[in-house]
């Protein structure tokens, strides 16, 4: 062979040898690079979630106190009538890491939040419960809150607290209670929400019940006055059981139905207690009786028989009863089921559509979680008409 072929063919092969060479170095720099581009990643990841858990936010809460609360707050607590509802609305119960006290034993009986999960009668206890609530700030420590809910409570309390236990507290609200359109519950919604990361879900919830509300009285608004049957409500609970004397001006469910309660014409919302007599004077066609006082307005019925006998309702057997909402502060579900309850018996042809129990259980799934009202039922005399002479 030529000299000058011997050294062309060295040449070709040199040059093979190294494009090779420079592709190994080529895929492996490519490796590298996406090794460190991985790892960066990777850091950058590390680092917002470090960032993120200890990131801070400041919210105002209901008492009007400035709080600075974690970024989405993962364990909670909750203090107070009422607290622990809101939450379960929020469709957060697996975020609460400690009950109050009583509840692991007392009867979940009139609180859909309770009936729709049992489970969290299995959670620590971490003080006493009801209006004037204790916390145990030992108990509520070990279960490591991010945040500590309450209502009911004076600002220097919900200070104090956050002082002795070094937990944020925020202050929550129900406002006046029953109401639907209620500005104190739709932001304690926001509030919570917000804290929780469900601000979505405090919107669906507030969206909910407004929908709710303007749906009764758009069925309700024009009916004339003339056409309405008067009503009254008694049995209602009022810092404990009562008979039927015990009754309410400005009753939610009837003032979302803009019906006729005899009641009303004494200008004053709110409880009140009225002699027989007065009821008597009322004569109301249509007389409901709430699941809470039931079984005292029974006794009332065979203690005086002549009294209630006298009452058109009675005779025209427009007894019914109502599933009581008030328990442990305002169980807006049930107070959202009997108004449609209530309006399928005094405006039949306005309600034709609906079937009240399934739209109770629409209400409860929605609220709590499940359809509940089977179990309510059970414990009240609710959604039925009832003959007071048994």
């Amino acid at each position: 062979m030529h000299i000058t072929e011997k050294l062309g063919l060295t040449k070709v092969r040199n040059m093979t040898k190294n494009n090779k060479n420079r592709g190994k170095i080529n895929i492996l720099l490519i490796a590298a690079i996406i090794g460190i581009v991985i790892i960066s990643f990777s850091g950058c990841i590390n680092k917002d979630k470090q960032s993120s858990k200890g990131e801070k936010i400041t919210i105002t809460d209901m008492a009007g106190r400035t709080v600075e609360v974690p970024a989405n707050a993962d364990r909670i607590v909750c203090f107070g009538p009422g607290t622990l509802r809101l939450i379960t609305y929020l469709q957060a119960t697996d975020k609460v890491v400690g009950i109050e006290g009583g509840f692991e034993k007392e009867s979940p009986s009139g609180r859909p939040y309770r009936l729709a999960h049992p489970e969290l009668t299995d959670l620590p206890v971490i003080g006493s419960a009801g209006p004037s609530f204790v916390p145990n700030h030992e108990a509520t420590i070990s279960v490591k809150p991010d945040v500590i809910f309450v209502t009911y409570i004076e600002p220097r309390m919900a200070d104090d607290l956050q002082e002795k236990t070094g937990i944020s507290v925020v202050v929550l609200s129900y406002g006046q209670l029953a109401t639907f359109d209620n500005e104190d519950v739709f932001n304690s919604l926001k509030i919570s929400g917000k804290i929780i990361n469900k601000e979505d879900r405090a919107e669906e919830v507030i969206q909910f019940i407004e929908n709710i509300s303007n749906d009764l009285n758009d069925r309700t608004k024009d009916i004339a006055d003339e056409k309405k049957k008067t009503v009254y409500v008694g049995g209602l609970g009022y810092k404990g059981h009562h008979g039927i004397t015990s009754t309410e001006a400005g009753y939610p469910p009837f003032k979302s139905l803009n019906a006729k309660n005899v009641v009303d014409e004494l200008n004053n919302d709110g409880h009140v207690f009225v002699d027989k007599e007065k009821i008597l004077e009322w004569n109301p066609d249509i007389l409901f009786i709430d699941g809470g006082g039931y079984k005292l307005v029974i006794d009332e019925y065979h203690e005086t028989p002549e009294i209630f006998n006298s009452l058109k309702a009675v005779q025209n057997e427009e007894v019914y009863g109502l599933l009581p909402y008030n328990f442990y502060t305002t169980n807006i579900d049930t107070a959202l089921a009997d108004a449609y309850y209530v309006g399928k018996i005094i405006y039949p042809e306005e309600f034709k559509d609906i079937d009240p129990e399934k739209k109770a259980n629409e209400i409860y799934t929605f609220l709590d979680g499940k359809p509940v009202l089977e179990e309510m039922k059970n414990d009240f005399e609710g959604f039925k008409k009832i003959d007071l002479k048994q």
